[in-house]
């Protein structure tokens, strides 16, 4: 199976030419806006599938009292990835400066980026399906 490496910014898209690790430049045309999770799969018109795989992107790691931390990462909408000793942010420097100031220790990182879901199912947080449609460009 032919792969597709996107940042996660690139992950989510309506229509775009994407190009596989094969070289293969395939046109994504989707009726909406969508978000691809590491893990996806789209499926070409003529039955071929690709799948979507989190790139390594340039994120911070933030440890500290993670409860609290965690708390001002979702009150700002910042998409977060939670572990069990960390969270990882985009590589926002604003961000990063204020979790400082709250006692956090912030260190860059570069790793793929899968962040969590929100609570509501909404924008770039909603439900998605498995089976996503493209086309050969």
């Amino acid at each position: 199976m032919d792969r597709v490496i996107l940042t996660y910014d690139a992950r989510f898209l309506r229509r775009k030419v994407i190009q596989t690790e094969a070289q293969t430049k395939v046109l994504v045309d989707l009726a909406q806006t969508t978000s691809l999770n590491h893990g996806d799969a789209l499926e070409l018109t003529d039955g071929r599938v690709i799948e979507v795989i989190a790139a390594d992107e340039p994120l911070l790691a933030v440890t500290g009292d993670l409860v609290q931390l965690a708390w001002h990462i979702g009150n700002r909408h910042t998409p977060c990835q939670i572990e069990a000793d960390r969270v990882l942010i985009q590589d926002d420097p604003v961000i990063g400066h204020m979790l400082e100031h709250l006692g956090a220790t912030v260190t860059p990182v570069h790793q793929p980026f899968t962040p969590e879901g929100g609570a509501y199912g909404h924008g770039r947080t909603h439900a998605h399906d498995h089976g996503k449609t493209a086309h050969d460009h």
